[in-house]
């Protein structure tokens, strides 16, 4: 009988204590979400003839970031690259504003990133119009974008203006010409951005 009287407050403490456990148990899954939520870096790039690609393979290398290559479903040939040429693929799109060549190899995964480097050749003074392909392929939204490029005599000025008129709901920040960029120049330019 002098049990029953303490039964009502063995079953309240017992409910407290599984309380007290489940909120533990929500606490210990919301941390192991936020975890998996880590955001990484992607640096994306466009190489014609392969010199960009070497600088996109040591940059992902030096900051620890995935790559991934903007590939034209149509690849470029040498003949496609004159730029003396009028009348060559490269010369025609570039003249033309609203070109966009097909890419493969779309991303399945782009809403992982929230820093995009997106690399590329500087053609005319600018990006090449398949990196408005691969920018109009994504949702951009709430991720920051750094453009890097390589040249052979031009600066990246008028290409990084070019992608903040036409994208100005992007984060951009400044982009960087990197010829012959070493391991070090690489790191020291993205841990100050």
């Amino acid at each position: 009988m002098k049990l029953l009287r303490f039964f009502p407050a063995i079953v309240i403490a017992i409910a407290i204590a599984l309380t007290a456990c489940a909120k533990s148990g929500e606490q210990s899954t919301q941390s192991s979400t936020n975890q998996t939520k880590e955001m990484k870096t992607l640096v994306a790039y466009f190489s014609a003839s392969g010199v960009t690609k070497g600088v996109a393979e040591q940059l992902a290398q030096t900051i620890g970031a995935d790559l991934h290559e903007i590939t034209p479903e149509q690849p470029y040939t040498a003949a496609d690259l004159d730029w003396q040429n009028k009348q060559s693929r490269s010369s025609v799109e570039m003249a033309d504003s609203t070109s966009r060549p097909a890419i493969t190899a779309k991303l399945q995964n782009i809403e992982q990133y929230d820093t995009i480097y997106v690399g590329f050749p500087i053609w005319w003074y600018t990006a090449p119009t398949i990196i408005n392909t691969f920018m109009e392929s994504y949702d951009f939204s709430g991720k920051t974008l750094i453009p890097f490029a390589t040249s052979g005599g031009s600066s990246i000025t008028k290409a990084c203006d070019d992608l903040k008129r036409t994208y100005p709901n992007v984060n951009w920040l400044p982009g960087r010409l990197l010829n012959n960029a070493t391991a070090d120049q690489l790191k020291q330019w993205t841990d100050s951005l």
